[in-house]
């Protein structure tokens, strides 16, 4: 199940939603997420889904890729929408029992609010996966620059974003080696009652959580022992530079906005 988390991770690749400067991307992505939770009709819904799907496409990256990051958040999804079908009143009823009923209204939102986070994640992923960490940083330190007139450690924000982006992969790597270890010195993991496997999640916790404080004593010092004095006169190999095609994404994406925007009022 670790294995197939891949948030924060980077593959590169030579497609159009690669050479997109990382600017627009952040900004895209704030609209399509906003899309997506402003639409409450099956219209717009689709309307994000052709937008995520042109997207993926684009970018050249498999959908198993895509698939496995949805994967581990499933268990949650059903659970989520098993409660939503029993509870959630209106239209149709098809079935009640006591205080259980299902219904008509309930099925449908339990449906669109599965394909709606599914979306989100899957079209949220494309920032990480197509867009370095350094990259990533760089933008967010300049979307954020107008901030530096009131005092905002800008700089310092976006380096911590970078940094926990990045780290994300290695702990998960963490994780499965500690499982691992602890496995062959014979702890049952993955067995037993609940309260069992929760006491077993100590043996897992306080190995990682001290790996963790390690690296990052490894890292602070690493960046004294080559002088590092945050964002005051740093400069940068790669400068962000815009392209036509930025703005042609940019243009399509607040046209598709403005789709479901418009569907929202005609419904």
């Amino acid at each position: 199940m670790l294995k197939d988390i891949t948030i924060g991770q980077f593959f590169p690749a030579d497609s159009v939603i690669h050479r997109l400067d990382p600017r627009f991307k952040i900004v895209m992505t704030l609209l399509f997420i906003i899309m997506l939770f402003t639409g409450q009709s099956v219209v717009s819904l689709v309307f994000g889904i052709a937008y995520t799907l042109t997207a993926i496409l684009l970018s050249k990256i498999k959908l198993k890729m895509f698939a496995k990051s949805i994967k581990p958040l499933m268990p949650f999804l059903l659970v989520t929408a098993l409660l939503n079908i029993l509870f959630v009143s209106g239209g149709t009823v098809y079935f009640h029992w006591k205080f259980l009923k299902i219904t008509s209204e309930g099925i449908n939102v339990s449906v669109v609010m599965i394909i709606r986070i599914i979306v989100l994640i899957a079209g949220s992923s494309l920032l990480t996966y197509t867009t370095s960490p350094i990259t990533l940083t760089d933008a967010v330190e300049r979307l954020l620059s107008p901030l530096k007139k009131f005092k905002f450690p800008v700089h310092e924000l976006a380096m911590m974003m970078s940094i926990a982006l990045r780290f994300i992969p290695t702990l998960i790597e963490e994780t499965d080696k500690i499982i691992s270890a602890q496995k062959a010195r014979g702890a049952e993991i993955d067995t037993g009652s609940i309260k069992d496997r929760a006491k077993n999640l100590v043996s897992i916790l306080v190995p990682l959580f001290i790996s963790a404080f390690r690296r990052a004593d490894e890292l602070a010092t690493a960046m004294e022992c080559r002088c590092y004095c945050g964002g005051e006169g740093r400069t940068r190999l790669r400068q962000l530079k815009s392209a036509p095609r930025d703005y042609i994404a940019l243009a399509v994406t607040i046209g598709f906005f403005a789709c479901v925007i418009v569907i929202n009022i005609i419904y």
